[in-house]
């Protein structure tokens, strides 16, 4: 058994808050590095895939993900107003 401590487990929506804003603090130092935000949001994508399938895999993420399209055409995952 290892003498080093774990961090304490934050409360889910703690949690959330930090992993967004760490992910988001990523982001914008990969555009700025030279990334456009389409390559990032293309690998941000494949990355939260990729880790959702080894933790419930393929078919759960199947059934999760076919729900999407009617999601974003109900704006759920809009932040901008539209036609701006």
């Amino acid at each position: 058994m290892s003498d080093e401590q774990q961090p304490p487990i934050l409360p889910e929506d703690e949690q959330k808050r930090l992993a967004l804003r760490v992910m988001l603090e990523a982001w914008d130092d990969a555009v700025a590095q030279g990334a456009s935000s389409e390559i990032v949001a293309s690998s941000a994508i494949f990355a939260a895939l990729t880790d959702m399938i080894d933790i419930y895999g393929e078919e759960t993420v199947a059934e999760m993900v076919a729900e999407w399209p009617d999601r974003i055409r109900e704006g759920e995952f809009t932040l901008k107003p539209q036609g701006t």
